[in-house]
């Protein structure tokens, strides 16, 4: 499996080569992917949820033309992690558990979250019988859409975009204009109505890590904390309900993991798939399970004119 990177340039965008490599599990394992044996379910939940980390592992160090570096099974699911991406074979590389700590709090919060799209593309992909690992590799391919796992990955961009605390009025005003085309990213939630509680723990877990890793002074978390500031106070952002949500925080503690920020849809991916698994179990193990088939309501011409073809000038 490996050996498939080999066919990406190094310049490759690390979602397409976690959907093409996860997509091409589903040619391997025949023996235990019987999607209606309990048993094959859970050894196929263990594989993926397992193997996820050193996929997204080997995605960076292809980027950046380092060699892969293989799982320690004395280390954890975080420290485990963090030691594929940043050990090198020369080097003696030592995880830092405040690291690894505020990385599992990271996948513990972005798990789950409801009827998300992403999840509802594993459930209807799955509801076919499709090979389990293609069910998941589908749902990567949804979440790499800035509108849904890139999220975090915006809010940097914004705040590079941004650039300086002085240039949040301004910031603020444009995002209030319509026709502006500028958003605030990690600011409101399709759900959430009210402050995002999982940004609550997030942001008191920021401060941590960067306190922890001495850039506790990072001048993207002052420009962060200075717009949440004068956002929460502002009347349209109040009367809007536009809250910091949980990709808000996340991604300035990735930056100061270290993860690029090309990176950052791929640790969502990691963490998801806990969640893409259990939606998959549940709906499989049910016994009247039925392929879903979205329907459309079809709101436009009842008739229309046609013109024959020999007749079109």
């Amino acid at each position: 499996i490996l050996r498939f990177f080999n066919g990406f340039h190094y310049d490759a965008h690390p979602m397409a080569m976690m959907t093409a490599v996860v997509g091409s599990l589903s040619a391997f394992y025949h023996d235990s992917t019987d999607i209606h044996d309990p048993k094959h379910r859970e050894v196929f939940a263990h594989r993926i949820i397992a193997k996820m980390p050193t996929l997204a592992a080997a995605v960076y160090k292809h980027s950046i033309g380092q060699p892969f570096v293989y799982p320690h099974n004395d280390l954890g699911y975080c420290a485990n992690f963090l030691h594929m991406l940043f050990s090198v074979p020369a080097e003696q590389y030592q995880v830092d558990p405040v690291a690894a700590e505020a990385l599992d709090l990271l996948f513990i919060l972005h798990a789950d979250h409801e009827q998300n799209a992403s999840t509802s593309t594993v459930r209807l992909a799955g509801s076919s019988g499709t090979n389990p690992y293609a069910a998941i590799a589908a749902g990567i391919a949804t979440l790499w859409g800035p509108a849904h796992g890139g999220a975090n990955e915006a809010v940097l961009n914004m705040l590079k975009e941004i650039g300086d605390v002085k240039n949040i009025d301004k910031a603020i005003a444009k995002a209030k204009d319509k026709n502006s085309g500028f958003r605030l990213m990690g600011f409101g939630h399709r759900v959430y109505k009210n402050y995002d509680p999982r940004a609550q723990i997030i942001r008191a877990t920021c401060h941590k890590v960067l306190k922890k890793l001495g850039r506790d002074d990072d001048p993207q978390l002052e420009l962060a904390l200075r717009l949440e500031e004068i956002a929460l106070k502002d009347e349209y952002f109040i009367e809007k309900k536009l809250y910091p949500n949980v990709d808000f925080y996340s991604g300035i503690i990735y930056r100061a993991l270290g993860i690029p920020v090309h990176m950052m849809t791929v640790m969502f991916a990691i963490a998801r798939t806990v969640g893409w698994v259990a939606h998959w179990q549940e709906m499989i193990a049910d016994p009247h399970m039925k392929i879903g088939r979205p329907r459309q309501l079809y709101t436009g011409a009842v008739k229309r004119n046609y013109t024959e073809i020999s007749k079109r000038k």
